[in-house]
């Protein structure tokens, strides 16, 4: 269920009060893209200018967040119910490499406010199917459509509305924030508007310490966070990305996921994003549907539970004990199969949700684990077949 703006106002009192800062902060400003107001806009970059200073006191500092936060309280915003059909994908297929590969066919359908995962090993269709979502790669079979694009409209506003980012992103020349300028302006934002929505763009996506930057001075992390500000200031219905993850660190990708996550149900400007990656549990937490590829076939994450006919459990774990010892822990529990492949072990049991039987296993044989997840309902499963 969406969050109204009054929720997600009250989320960043939570956080705030709990001293979640940083993420109390980045919803604050969420909030503040919704309202669409100039004033708050210039009261978050003078708040930012602030805090980056030789003046921050943290005290002083949370005050004037909850100040916002009461001021923007004030506002009643127009919200309407956010869950129309972007993209509606039926029997898409595509066969390349002389033939010897098939992608599809592929059913899906998009709506406002949801984030699709799509997984899978590489060679197996991922940037292929993005690319023909974003219509960048004809189909050979099947229809795509855009409800939100009308008839009257050129490919060039479809095109406007529908952005792929791929893995590899182009060079680009001057500063971060004179590119961001020009291209706000080339999307018809020109003046203050201008400048105000990109400093927004700046602070929201954490490039205010490399505004002035150039292009080879930022890592690979901080130039696809560049390329999500230049998208955003767009406002795109429907975002395309290619392994946006693949070039940052573990809590880099974890704060751009959940960016990706809280954007997508924006009140203003709620969007479809797919994004493709390696990182599963990452992206499964945060994703509404997961997609994964093999061989260029389907399978959702919502279809797992149909693969067997019995409930099972199935755990991935490490520990150093031997196989006499973890199948003596286990003499109590119907063990299905258990594999080790050098690094972990997985291990199915009959019968769902017995992870907390299996941590009780460990510890009444004293069996030190270093890792252990249950990935029952993991794509993690289907990489592993």
């Amino acid at each position: 269920m969406n969050k109204t703006y009054q929720d997600k106002l009250a989320n960043v009192q939570t956080h705030i009060s709990n001293n979640d800062l940083s993420l109390g902060f980045r919803l604050l400003v969420d909030c503040v893209l919704d309202v669409k107001d100039s004033a708050f806009y210039k009261a978050i970059i003078a708040l930012t200018e602030w805090r980056e200073g030789s003046n921050y006191n943290e005290s002083e500092y949370v005050d004037r967040l909850l100040q916002l936060v009461q001021e923007l309280s004030l506002i009643q915003l127009n919200e309407s119910n956010n869950n129309t059909c972007l993209l509606a994908a039926k029997q898409l297929s595509k066969r390349y490499g002389g033939n010897r590969f098939q992608l599809g066919p592929i059913d899906l359908e998009i709506h406002t406010g949801e984030v699709w995962g799509l997984v899978g090993e590489n060679g197996n269709g991922k940037t292929t199917l993005l690319r023909m979502l974003a219509k960048d790669l004809k189909t050979e079979a099947g229809s795509l459509e855009f409800p939100f694009y009308t008839d009257g409209g050129t490919l060039y506003d479809l095109r406007t509305q529908l952005t792929y980012i791929p893995q590899r992103t182009p060079k680009w020349f001057g500063s971060l924030k004179s590119n961001l300028k020009f291209a706000a302006n080339h999307y018809g934002i020109k003046g203050e508007e201008n400048e105000l929505l990109v400093l927004m763009m700046i602070i929201r996506f954490g490039l205010w310490p490399y505004r002035n930057h150039q292009w080879s001075e930022l890592s690979s992390g901080y130039k696809m966070r560049f390329e999500l500000a230049r998208t955003f200031l767009r406002a795109p219905k429907i975002l395309l990305l290619d392994e946006p993850l693949a070039n940052l660190d573990v809590l880099a990708q974890q704060l751009i996921l959940e960016d990706l996550k809280s954007l997508s149900k924006s009140i203003s400007n709620p969007l479809g994003i797919i994004l493709s990656s390696q990182q599963l549990f990452e992206v499964e937490k945060i994703a509404d549907k997961v997609l994964f590829l093999r061989n260029g076939v389907p399978t959702f994450l919502n279809e797992l539970e149909g693969i067997e006919h019995t409930e099972k459990t199935v755990i991935e774990f490490d520990c150093e004990a031997t196989r006499e010892a973890i199948n003596t822990a286990f003499s109590s529990l119907k063990v299905v199969e258990l594999h080790f492949n050098g690094g972990i072990y997985i291990v199915t049991f009959e019968g769902g949700n017995l992870t907390h039987k299996v941590m009780q296993a460990f510890i009444d044989h004293q069996i030190e684990v270093k890792y252990l997840r249950d990935i029952s309902k993991s794509t993690r499963r289907l990489f592993l077949k």
